[in-house]
């Protein structure tokens, strides 16, 4: 992974959770126990609200220190105008944090947009970056692939899914140890006519890009090993992630009542126990931590709204990952190389409609898609 950081400080954002502050700083617990390079841990929230449930968790860590916000950024508050209105906030203070140098990494599982929000205007895009992504690492039949977006951009142009489609590439790389990932832009279809005029510009720009773009991908693919980064955008993402949840969620429940119908299938849920654990485990998404906004300076690990103590603990040593791999330097060099590519391919030149005397009726200009600065 290159590099080692000796010394790693956090902070987490303890007031977005749906199980509450206490749920989530028994997470922090946990975490500190498995993570001796952590040096500083600021939980951030309310002090008369935070200090005497970290006496009721039991946490006397030294590393422990309350950072103050007396405002929460709720579920229901839009995000900019929320920003604005509580900037006293916890999602708010926990990424300054980072901006002043006081950590190397926030985590948080509060509200989305709040976050992307909070982290693009403190922390600010890295070099060449329009817009940061979230990225989520979803499991697959044999191992596991990164979705981008997960619910940063609903709404995006070509040239952010090519963007995403690096980041996510690199991430790849960096955190599942694929050498050549393979990209694919999620479509109804894998033929080239299927599409919309998003995805056919955005699968158009990525085969310029130096990245190994395997074409569409389908909802079939994601799950059987047929892509190692899926791209969309974030409204279609995020609907794909919580499906997954979803669906995990109920095969789940109709195994647990199916294995438990009467004492034949019992006894054999006894004898393949070992194995339905496995399966568990694998398909846990508390198990992979939280997702990062990749494309900010700084690390920033969104968690869901609903994590409990070990997707805290998780997403602590994947944080840790994060900072020690170097990414932001990478993903800073991955996306000036893909400008770099896509610009070395001459634009399709098309005739202009013809003029009144027959000759062109104005000047052909080329437009490049992808720019870096």
């Amino acid at each position: 992974m290159g590099r080692r950081v000796l010394l790693m400080r956090l902070a987490v954002d303890v007031m977005g959770g749906d199980h509450g502050p206490e749920e989530l700083l028994q997470g922090v617990k946990l975490g500190l126990a498995a993570e001796p390079s952590i040096t500083r841990l600021h939980v951030v929230g309310p002090p008369e609200v935070l200090e005497p449930l970290i006496r009721s968790v039991g946490c006397s860590d030294p590393r422990l220190a309350i950072h103050p916000a007396s405002e929460v950024l709720t579920m229901d508050d839009k995000p900019v105008q929320g920003l604005r209105k509580k900037k006293d906030c916890s999602i708010l203070r926990a990424v300054e944090l980072v901006r002043d140098g006081v950590a190397d990494a926030v985590i948080s599982s509060g509200n989305t947009g709040g976050i992307v929000a909070a982290a693009t205007i403190r922390l600010r895009t890295l070099e060449g970056i329009e817009r940061p992504t979230i990225a989520c690492i979803m499991p697959s039949k044999s191992g596991a692939w990164v979705l981008v977006d997960g619910g940063a951009n609903p709404e995006c142009t070509p040239e952010n899914l090519l963007q995403f489609a690096v980041m996510g590439s690199a991430y790849s790389k960096a955190m599942l140890g694929r050498q050549h990932p393979r990209v694919g832009v999620l479509s109804n279809g894998s033929e080239a006519s299927k599409g919309t005029d998003l995805t056919r510009a955005a699968l158009s720009l990525l085969r310029t890009s130096g990245l190994n773009a395997t074409g569409y991908c389908e909802g079939y693919d994601l799950f059987m090993d047929g892509v190692d980064v899926c791209v969309c955008d974030g409204f279609v993402g995020n609907i794909v992630l919580k499906s997954a949840e979803s669906l995990g969620k109920a095969v789940g429940a109709m195994l647990r009542e199916e294995l438990t119908a009467n004492p034949w299938r019992m006894l054999g849920a006894a004898i393949a126990r070992g194995g339905l654990q496995r399966i568990r485990t694998r398909m846990n998404p508390e198990a992979y931590g939280g997702a990062p906004l990749l494309g900010v300076h700084g690390c920033v690990i969104k968690i869901h709204g609903g994590a409990k103590r070990s997707n805290v603990r998780h997403a602590m040593a994947q944080a840790i990952r994060f900072v020690d791999s170097g990414l932001n330097e990478t993903l800073v060099r991955s996306i000036a190389a893909a400008a770099s590519s896509v610009a070395s391919v001459p634009s399709p030149v098309q005739a202009p409609p013809p003029g009144p005397t027959g000759g062109p009726a104005d000047p052909i200009h080329v437009a490049r898609p992808f720019h870096s600065d």
